[in-house]
């Protein structure tokens, strides 16, 4: 299980660099590509989702893949424009952003949203089932049989806004390969600790093998 968290020094300055521990990176954090992302793994966010209801642009995502380009044999996957809660809008705003994605050399990630079905994933045109959507839905028996129709594909299942151990453990349960959370954010020295504890615990020291380059 691989943990992508927001960018965090402690992360920059490990002096073993976790092969299970990498960022998560989205639209408006360019500064944040002079990170050593060549030798580490992350992903790429497209942030349409905003706490404080800012308009999604696409030019500025599309400006961010760009610019990030360059790092993209260390990026798991770059997540296509999506509509929190709401599976059948995900898909009408992700659908024609795909090709975009592939073309720039990135593993492309369809998220799932509340209400998704087997017959609204476009499967053969992602790498990477992305988990979003709101709590409920996560690890509700929908959400999870996603999950597994996901991985008999042999695709990448990633979930999003892990902030606990216990979900953590959910996600190693359903046969997630990743997640991401905010956790460090809020209180960094103890919160960095306690994350690199969560990694230990649900990895017992075994990290799964990464895609390929």
């Amino acid at each position: 299980m691989i943990y992508l968290s927001v960018p965090y020094v402690g992360i920059r300055r490990q002096r073993q660099p976790r092969d299970d521990l990498g960022i998560m990176l989205s639209v408006g954090v360019g500064q944040h590509l002079t990170w050593p992302l060549a030798t580490m793994y992350w992903a790429a966010d497209n942030q349409a989702y905003s706490p404080t209801n800012r308009p999604w642009v696409e030019s500025d995502w599309r400006k961010f893949l760009q610019e990030a380009a360059p790092f993209r044999q260390t990026c798991l996957f770059a997540v296509a424009p999506d509509v929190v809660g709401n599976a059948e809008a995900t898909l009408e705003r992700s659908r024609p952003a795909l090709p975009y994605i592939r073309s720039h050399g990135f593993k492309v990630a369809f998220a799932s949203q509340d209400g998704a079905r087997d017959d609204m994933i476009p499967w053969d045109e992602i790498d990477c089932l992305f988990v979003g959507g709101t709590d409920a839905w996560k690890f509700c028996e929908a959400s999870v049989d996603l999950v597994r129709r996901a991985k008999e594909r042999g695709l990448w299942v990633h979930v999003g806004r892990v902030n606990s151990l216990y979900r953590l453990w959910h996600c190693k349960l359903i046969g997630a390969d990743s997640a991401d959370g905010t956790h460090v954010k809020y209180g960094p020295d103890r919160r960095y600790p306690e994350l690199l504890h969560w990694l230990n615990t649900v990895n017992g020291g075994v990290i799964q093998t990464l895609w390929s380059s």
